[in-house]
C-alpha cells in the first residue's frame, strides 16, 4: 500500500464501488440493556462512511461486533460479499477488519515499534525477534504516513496525541479493507486533524472503506462521503453528506431540537477566589500568573503540549509546582496533593477519563461517591449511605446517564456516559472551584449543550469555573476570559467580547 502523502483535499474521492462490508438485523442485548436493536449498515468501497448518534445510541456497540470483541444475539454480516462470523478480534484482523478505539489500548511499557507489531514480530533465522527489523518495518511505515515518533520510545512517554497517530498507524500497517476509527481526533491539534484526513483521503482513494466515529459535525461534512445515524440502539437513516445539513442530522440523533448549544448566562463576576502567581514547573511550564473569580468561566487554550493540563494539575496537587504561590480567598495556601485541594473546595475533571478518572472495576455509585466518602456525608465517622446513594442518583438521572442501575460497572458504559459520572462525581462535592479538562471530550451533540448549560448554571451560583478545551467553538462560547499558553507560557488573555478564532491561534502559536 502507498500512502500518498500530498493528497490534495480539493479533489474528489472515486466513485464508489460495491460493499465492502454489509451489515444487517443486527440486535445485541446486554443484561436490562437492548444495546441494538436489528440495526443495519452498508459501507462503500472507498468511501468515507460518518456514524452519528448520542453517547448509547449503540455506534459503539455495533463496531465492537464487527471487530469481533463482541458477539451478536442475531443478525448477518457480508465483508466482500461473502457471509462471515468473526470467531474474535483476530480473526476480524486477518478478515481485513482493523478498529481504532476510542479509549487508546496500546501498552505504556512496551515500545512503539512493539505495540505496533505485537504477534507480527519479524523473526531471526534462530527464531528471536529482530529488533533491528522491526525498528526498520516501523520508521518505513512513519515515513509513509508523515508521522514523527521513534519507533524505539516507550509508548508510557507519548502524549495522547502521539499515542493517537501510533493507534493510527498500528490499523494501518494491517492493511485492511475495512478501518473503524472511534473519534480518532478527540487528542488532536487542528494541525494533526488536517494530516489524519490526508491520510483517510489516500486510503480512501486506494478503495479502503473507512467507517468514522465522531461527535464533530465540521468533521463529518469536511471528509464523509455518507453519514448513518442511530437513536436508542436503533437505526434511523443513511444520507449522502451533501445532502443533508447539520440541523436535520442533529434532530435525528436526537429526536429534539438543540436551540442552543452554548447557553452561556451572564451572570455576576464576584470577588477574586483563585489566585496564581509565578507558578512553574520545571521544564514544563514557567512564570504562570493568572485570577479566576467567583462566577467567572476562565477559559484555556492553546495547543495540544503547551502545558494547559500540566498547569491544571499543578494547581490540583497533582504535580506540585517547583516555585510560585496559590492563594484562595486571598489567603496563601500551599497544594501538595489532591487532597489538599479538595479540602480547599477544588474539584478536577481529569482528560484522559481511562487512566486517571474512572475506576473502571467499581460500579457507577462507587465510581460517582468516592470523592465524598470522607466528607460531606459523613456524620459521627459513619457514612450516611442512604443520603449518599440518593444524591448520587439524582445526580445520574440530572445527568441522563444511561444505565440498566447504578450497581453497572462503569466499563461498560459508553465514553461519554462514563464521562458524565465523573463529572457528577465532583458536582456532589459542591466545589467552589471546578477545573475542567477537556469536559466534553467524545461526548455526544445533546449530552454536550446539557454539561454547557450546568457549567453555566454553576458559575450563576457563584462557582469559579477553569475550563480547557482543544474545541475553540467551546471556548469562545463559553468563557468570559480566556488565557492563551504556548510552550509552557501564558502568552495572552481575551475578554469574551474581544476574543475569535484567529486571535486565540495567534497567542496559541506565539
Amino acid at each position: 500500500m502507498q500512502i500518498l502523502a500530498t493528497s490534495d483535499a480539493s479533489v474528489p474521492p472515486p466513485p464508489a464501488g460495491d460493499y465492502v462490508l454489509e451489515v444487517e438485523n443486527v440486535r445485541k442485548e446486554f443484561p436490562g440493556v437492548l444495546a441494538l436493536d436489528n440495526v443495519q449498515l452498508k459501507l462503500r468501497r472507498g468511501s468515507v462512511h460518518a456514524l452519528m448518534g448520542e453517547n448509547g445510541a449503540g455506534k459503539s456497540t455495533l463496531m465492537k461486533i464487527v471487530a469481533g470483541i463482541y458477539t451478536p444475539d442475531s443478525g448477518t454480516f457480508r465483508l466482500r460479499g461473502q457471509e462471515i462470523r468473526l470467531k474474535g478480534p483476530l480473526d476480524a484482523l486477518e478478515n481485513g477488519i482493523a478498529m481504532i478505539h476510542q479509549e487508546l489500548n496500546l501498552m505504556a511499557p512496551m515500545t512503539v515499534a512493539e505495540n505496533i507489531w505485537i504477534r507480527r514480530e519479524p523473526k531471526t533465522r534462530l527464531g528471536f525477534i529482530d529488533h533491528g527489523e522491526m525498528h526498520r518495518k516501523t520508521a518505513d511505515l512513519f515515513k509513509r504516513l508523515n508521522i514523527h515518533i521513534d519507533p524505539d520510545v516507550k509508548v508510557g512517554t507519548l502524549s495522547v496525541a502521539n499515542r493517537q497517530m501510533v493507534e493510527i498507524a498500528k490499523a494501518v500497517s494491517y492493511e485492511s479493507d475495512v478501518l473503524i476509527m472511534d473519534e480518532p481526533t478527540s487528542a488532536l491539534t487542528e494541525r494533526e486533524v488536517d494530516h489524519l484526513f490526508t491520510i483517510i483521503r489516500s486510503l480512501r482513494a486506494e478503495g479502503k472503506g473507512i467507517i468514522y466515529i465522531t461527535h464533530k459535525m465540521n468533521e463529518l461534512f469536511e471528509i464523509a462521503d455518507e453519514v448513518s445515524v442511530f437513536r436508542d440502539g436503533k437505526y434511523i437513516a443513511t444520507k449522502a453528506s451533501s445532502e443533508v445539513t447539520r440541523d436535520e442530522i442533529i434532530r435525528m440523533m436526537v429526536g429534539r431540537e438543540i436551540t442552543q448549544m452554548f447557553p452561556k448566562e451572564t451572570v455576576p463576576i464576584g470577588e477574586v477566589v483563585l489566585s496564581v502567581k509565578d507558578l512553574c514547573l520545571n521544564r514544563v511550564f514557567h512564570d504562570v500568573s493568572f485570577e479566576v473569580r467567583s462566577g467567572e468561566i476562565l477559559g484555556i487554550a492553546g495547543l495540544v503540549g503547551s502545558g494547559r493540563s500540566n498547569i491544571a494539575e499543578a494547581i490540583f496537587g497533582v504535580t506540585p509546582a517547583n516555585s510560585g504561590t496559590i492563594e484562595l480567598f486571598g489567603k496563601p495556601v500551599r497544594v501538595d496533593s489532591p487532597a489538599t485541594a479538595m479540602r480547599h473546595g477544588m474539584a478536577f475533571l481529569t482528560e484522559d477519563r481511562k487512566d486517571t478518572g474512572c475506576f473502571l472495576l467499581l460500579d457507577i455509585q462507587q465510581n460517582t461517591q468516592i470523592a465524598v466518602l470522607q466528607s460531606g456525608y459523613v456524620k459521627n465517622g459513619f457514612v450516611e449511605q442512604k443520603r449518599l446513594s440518593k444524591d448520587s442518583l439524582a445526580m445520574s438521572d440530572a445527568l441522563r446517564v444511561k444505565t440498566p442501575d447504578m450497581s453497572e460497572p462503569i466499563i461498560n458504559l459508553s465514553g461519554g456516559n462514563q464521562q458524565k459520572v465523573l463529572i457528577g462525581r465532583w458536582l456532589l462535592t459542591r466545589p467552589k472551584i471546578l477545573i475542567l479538562d477537556e469536559p466534553t471530550r467524545g461526548i455526544d451533540v445533546g449530552a454536550k449543550a446539557e454539561i454547557h448549560r450546568l457549567i453555566s448554571k454553576l458559575a450563576g451560583e457563584g462557582v469559579a469555573v477553569i475550563m480547557i478545551s482543544s474545541e475553540m467553538p467551546e471556548v469562545l462560547g463559553m468563557s468570559d476570559r480566556i488565557m492563551v499558553i504556548h510552550e509552557g507560557r501564558v502568552t495572552g488573555f481575551l475578554n469574551r467580547d474581544e476574543a475569535n478564532q484567529v486571535k486565540i491561534m495567534e497567542l496559541a502559536s506565539h
